[in-house]
């Protein structure tokens, strides 16, 4: 597939780390599609809502792009397995499978395969219940650097480049 578009959010979900939600550099891709709504007492109306509306529905573990396609390509997979399949936060950020390891791996490739020479690929991880060490074990790229972030400082962001 063929795209003018200089990055690629590989599993953009509802885009909530994005500032422009609408950046027309970018793919936004995901393998889910819809609104998603549940009671929130917490809320204003009552209600929470979450729209995930990815340009493309694909599966990060097999993008139908060309190969060295993006300049950027940003990776925020799911990252928890625990998850019932119909619990807000499996809807909300989406679960890894029993073949988690396997999925991710796929994915990591997928996205190197589709960044250009000298791409830069944006990963982001929570370690609520896997460790970013864990991941890094399954892969044979080595991030640049890092920070990490988050109430509990278990979410870290990391940078590779393709070399």
């Amino acid at each position: 597939m063929k795209t003018d578009k200089l990055i690629l959010d590989a599993c953009c979900g509802s885009r909530m780390f994005w500032f422009d939600k609408t950046n027309p550099d970018t793919l936004f891709v995901d393998k889910r599609y819809g609104t998603l709504t549940a009671n929130d007492s917490s809320s204003k109306n009552g209600v929470r809502v979450i729209e995930i509306k990815p340009d493309l529905v694909a599966d990060f573990t097999r993008l139908p792009f060309e190969d060295e396609t993006f300049y950027m390509v940003v990776f925020d997979p799911p990252h928890m397995k625990s998850l019932g399949a119909n619990s807000w936060m499996a809807k909300k950020y989406g679960f890894l499978t029993e073949n988690w390891e396997t999925d991710l791996k796929k994915g990591f490739d997928e996205c190197m395969r589709v960044l250009k020479q000298n791409g830069t690929l944006i990963f982001k991880w929570n370690e609520s219940e896997i460790k970013t060490s864990e991941i890094l074990d399954l892969i044979p790229y080595k991030p640049l650097f890092g920070h990490t972030s988050g109430r509990q400082s278990k979410t870290i962001w990391m940078a590779f480049l393709k070399k």
